[in-house]
């Protein structure tokens, strides 16, 4: 019997999820579940297996030999979600910003410019401010990132890569991935998109443009909270044979025998280099162990977002009919600038990470956080829980008030990730907090609520 193709489209994302990219890894026990090879290394059967696996040039690449530059289980996991992004080629690496720092190193060297969203989740932008910024590679941000205009203004002819999140962390102000890959193409240039927040079964960035899409596999991937993981998905079908752009791609690499990675590896060419040149050097190698409870993650993922959407949308509808409320950051929402994207870009549903202001400032904010009895006070998202966190005083207090007023964090904002538990007990638990985050926070005039500034402040 031939085996089931499961790449196939006329598959639903739920069936893929559960057989997407099954191989031939098993150990002639033929388990279900995909067996947990916690092993450092790998036997080589003699002298010539041995070489050819080290052989860059004319090596076969079959076969495994040190679990930091690949194991069975991580490869499962690794074809699954391949599988469901509709990419060419995955990489599991140990978190989110390891996905972010070796995708990202695999395309960018000293002398470089990385241009991305100004709406970047904090960690992923000081990382291209801050780190790369020590490696001699300059970063640069466009603050309306719908505006093609003002992408291609912002290129320059040193720019290797254009970054984005298909739904930003925390505003949800939805970037038109169709436009900027327009423009990046245009310019030569991959698209880089972290899928994160949408994860394939609401949104796959690659059918809209993307060349490379990141994830944080300790969210929703694995929905559980109980594991580090990140994932570099490759479309494989940018082409790299630009020598100006990527000379490390097009250069005589003494690794292949003289041969370039292009060369070697046509349109595999920037993932065996972010793999084998990258990832394999700074070691950023998961557990097998970690790869094993993302896969079990992986196939209730589907479940999972669909029931964490729903929640979502009705918990910010809810929200948004409250007096203590200034405004929602959800974009399914009717009243969000960015409805008309989240129907085209996300018709499955818009996500289960918002954020939301409440008119009483900090410390109204204060005071709903400590009244939370169901929503759990942690800085993560995607998991099956509702979780709750504030940005000003967290991820973004690093930055200066000016800094976080341009981004629209205020004193008053609250980021939620909205779970799978019952809506009752959600909303039951968010009129618990409003009620005491009223009592705390300044006065409010009900019957003025353009009179309230969004710091918090009555104006």
């Amino acid at each position: 019997m031939a085996p089931l193709d499961t790449r196939e489209p006329e598959l639903g994302f739920s069936t893929q999820q559960l057989h997407g990219g099954v191989g031939t890894d098993g150990d002639g026990f033929h388990a279900r579940a995909t067996p947990i090879y916690l092993s450092a290394g790998f036997v080589f059967d003699d002298f010539e297996q041995a070489a050819d696996r080290f052989d860059g040039a004319t090596g076969s690449g079959d076969g495994y030999s040190y679990t930091r530059t690949g194991n069975p289980t991580t490869a499962s996991v690794e074809r699954r979600l391949a599988v469901l992004e509709r990419g060419r080629n995955a990489l599991l690496v140990g978190s989110g910003q390891a996905a972010a720092s070796v995708a990202l190193l695999g395309l960018l060297q000293a002398g470089d410019h990385v241009l991305a969203a100004s709406s970047l989740y904090e960690g992923s932008r000081g990382l291209l401010v801050e780190n790369f910024g020590r490696l001699g590679i300059e970063a640069g941000f466009v603050d309306d990132a719908n505006d093609a205009g003002a992408w291609q203004a912002a290129i320059r002819p040193n720019t290797k890569a254009v970054f984005v999140e298909s739904i930003p962390n925390p505003k949800n102000d939805l970037v038109d991935i169709e436009l900027v890959a327009g423009v990046a193409h245009r310019n030569g240039i991959p698209l880089v998109v972290d899928n994160t927040f949408a994860t394939p079964y609401l949104q796959r960035p690659i059918e809209h443009g993307a060349d490379i899409v990141i994830h944080s596999a300790s969210k929703f991937l694995a929905g559980h909270g109980s594991v580090l993981g990140g994932v570099i998905v490759d479309a494989g079908t940018f082409d790299w044979a630009d020598a100006s752009r990527f000379p490390h791609l097009n250069e005589p690499s003494r690794s292949l025998g003289g041969l370039s990675f292009v060369e070697r590896f046509g349109p595999d060419a920037y993932f065996v280099y972010a793999k084998d040149v990258v990832a394999a050097r700074f070691g950023p190698t998961p557990s097998p162990l970690n790869a094993f409870l993302i896969q079990q993650g992986v196939e209730t993922l589907s479940l999972r977002v669909e029931r964490q959407s729903r929640n979502a949308l009705a918990v910010a509808r809810w929200l948004e009919q409250r007096p203590e409320v200034h405004s929602v950051d959800y974009s399914g929402l009717e009243s969000s600038p960015y409805h008309a994207l989240a129907e085209r870009y996300l018709p499955r549903g818009q996500g289960s990470v918002f954020s939301f202001t409440l008119r009483g400032g900090v410390e109204a904010a204060r005071a709903f956080f400590d009244a939370v009895q169901i929503f759990t006070r942690m800085t993560h998202l995607g998991d099956v829980r509702s979780l709750v966190i504030h940005p000003a005083s967290t991820s973004h207090a690093a930055r200066t008030e000016d800094e976080r007023r341009a981004a629209g964090v205020w004193p008053g904002m609250l980021r939620l990730s909205i779970g799978i538990e019952d809506e009752a007990d959600l909303l039951a638990d968010l009129d618990r907090a409003l009620l005491a985050a009223a009592s705390a926070g300044e006065p409010l005039d009900a019957s003025a609520p353009a009179a309230l500034d969004p710091i918090g402040h009555i104006a």
